[in-house]
């Protein structure tokens, strides 16, 4: 398999993470390809009608994109305790920590639009700010929700947070540590992981 990739993308940084905790990174060659909104990449176009990373193309089956479709699938080809839960309250707690992990990244995307990326003609200032107000409400709610206690039982909640939160903090964008010793803690000890060790995120969007 092959995974078309940036070092700079939080949403392929954790697809990429997912099949490291799932044993199954020495399967999947990783190929960085530059893409942006602006910038039309048309080899990562050729198996994704977005435009984005991350794409997983398999051999003699289509390629799948998005990361959470790519979690789900690569969740399907190990052995080991599954990291989407099957079933109960435990497959929903895990989804949707997920789901506001991926909003944060989203949100920060939007604030860097509204910071750096848009000419400052046209940038929105309220649009900055509201995007803002979903990050800092996502990580008072994960100071609170997320489960950090886990001896060892990571799930794709987990790896979403600490690859967003991440990025985050790659970007210089508003921060999570003031006032959340929990989720501090936690993302401390997580980003010392193997998979997270092995997948460092480098280099700039290329508009």
């Amino acid at each position: 398999m092959q995974l078309l990739y940036q070092t700079h993308s939080p949403y392929a940084r954790k697809a990429l993470v997912f099949a490291h905790e799932a044993g199954l990174a020495g399967q999947i060659e990783v190929i960085h390809h530059e893409t942006s909104p602006t910038n039309r990449n048309e080899a990562v176009y050729a198996q994704n009608p977005l435009g984005k990373v991350p794409v997983l193309v398999r051999p003699g089956l289509p390629p799948l994109f998005d990361s959470d479709v790519i979690c789900e699938y690569l969740d399907t080809l190990h052995t080991g305790r599954p990291l989407i839960p099957r079933e109960g309250e435990a497959r929903w707690h895990a989804l949707r920590v997920q789901a506001v992990a991926k909003g944060m990244a989203d949100s920060g995307i939007a604030v860097r639009w509204e910071t750096s990326r848009r000419p400052e003609a046209l940038r929105y200032p309220p649009l900055r700010d509201g995007q803002t107000q979903k990050l800092l409400a996502s990580y008072d709610w994960l100071e609170q929700g997320l489960d950090t206690d886990v001896d060892g039982q990571v799930h794709i909640g987990h790896i979403a947070v600490a690859t967003s939160l991440s990025w985050l903090e790659f970007r210089g964008l508003p921060g999570f540590r003031d006032g959340r010793p929990r989720l501090v803690a936690w993302y401390e000890a997580f980003i010392n992981r193997p998979s997270m060790l092995a997948t460092p995120l480098s280099g700039e969007t290329h508009d």
